[in-house]
């Protein structure tokens, strides 16, 4: 008999099976919760929206049953679909922030691939595309939002204890680079750091707010875990680079929200390529395609590609940040892109059902 399929080699074959409304891959929707191969005995949990009707449903199991039982070696299938980690949180003690509809986490392994590049561009474009958005700085050692959105202000302090935010191309922010002289080194300790961010994510007047993009250090510390026990996170965007010494990283990240319940709403490449002024090629100057490829192996969404373009990096040295000034300024598009994927998917983690059902295939 041949070998027991390995479980990148089923993600492969999950890769292409297609939705027959969206034609759009499976995995790449979200919709592979996990995938579990020992000794050719195959378990899948698929979350399927609740709005998916019940043929469009038994299509998308069929097709699924269909391209795993076509690998080698496979003795057994057994797929569950639902949603289990969506209702173990649901029925979580972890209180919402007052006001907040969607929590994003932006996170990576290692510091270094543009994480916070990310998170102040996702909120501007999401606040572009009508949404409201505040912006919450959780690298207490490197603050570099305000200095991203050129904001100098300090923010209101009422009562002892309620803070105002303040507001950058009408992004309502917090950070510690606002509270703490700029030459002035956090020298802090776990508890420290625990009490900084539990008073910014529940003594901040946020107000209404469709989205609070949480901007984390880089690694899997004590600002993670404080953030997890703190609230319930929507979901988490893990950023690399396509170098592999980035994505030996991502892999601690993404294990590390999956150990914990948070979905992984889908992983960024930073810095892909950079495109050629004068060939109009792209220049793989720290290798290409090996984000798409990691988060496929691990059966998560990806969502998208960040060019090398000296426009962000001016424009975040300068409080200028691409995003702010529209989807078709220089260097922009990718950042609407990825704020697109970020809203299909919560929008799509929203409508899943909580209810497993098992079939036996």
């Amino acid at each position: 008999m041949a070998a027991a399929p390995t479980r990148e080699q089923i993600l492969e074959a999950l890769h292409r099976v297609a939705d027959p409304q969206s034609h759009r891959d499976i995995l790449s929707l979200g919709w592979v919760a996990d995938a579990r191969a020992e000794d050719g005995a195959i378990s899948l949990k698929l979350a399927l929206p609740t709005t998916t009707g019940f043929s469009h449903r038994e299509d998308i199991i069929r097709r699924t049953r269909e391209a795993v039982e076509n690998l080698p070696g496979v003795r057994t299938v057994v797929i569950e679909v639902g949603a289990p980690a969506q209702a173990a949180r649901a029925a979580s003690d972890k209180p919402p922030i007052e006001g907040v509809k969607n929590l994003v986490a932006v996170a990576s392994g290692k510091g270094g691939v543009g994480k916070t590049t990310l998170s102040v561009n996702l909120a501007l474009a999401l606040t572009r595309m009508g949404s409201s958005v505040g912006l919450l700085d959780a690298d207490i050692y490197g603050p570099n939002v305000p200095v991203m959105l050129n904001v100098t202000e300090s923010p209101l302090i009422e009562n002892e204890r309620r803070i105002q935010p303040v507001q950058g191309y009408g992004v309502k922010m917090i950070s510690m680079g606002l509270l703490v002289p700029e030459d002035k080194p956090m020298i802090w300790r776990g508890p420290m750091l625990h009490s900084a961010l539990t008073q910014f994510l529940r003594n901040v007047l946020w107000g209404e707010l469709d989205y609070l993009i949480v901007d984390l250090p880089p690694g899997t510390g004590d600002i993670q875990l404080s953030l997890i026990q703190n609230v319930a996170v929507s979901g988490a965007v893990v950023v690399t680079t396509p170098s592999v010494v980035a994505l030996a990283d991502v892999r601690k990240a993404i294990e590390m929200f999956r150990q914990v319940n948070v979905d992984i709403l889908g992983v960024v490449e930073n810095m892909s390529y950079y495109s050629c002024p004068h060939c109009q090629g792209k220049i793989d100057v720290f290798g290409h395609g090996e984000g798409q490829r990691m988060a496929q192996r691990f059966g998560v969404p990806f969502l998208g590609e960040i060019e090398i373009d000296p426009g962000i990096r001016i424009g975040g040295d300068t409080g200028k940040p691409v995003a702010a000034f529209g989807e078709e300024f220089p260097g922009a598009k990718g950042f609407y892109n990825v704020a697109r994927g970020v809203m299909e998917r919560l929008v799509h983690l929203h409508k899943t059902s909580t209810g497993p059902v098992v079939q036996i295939l």
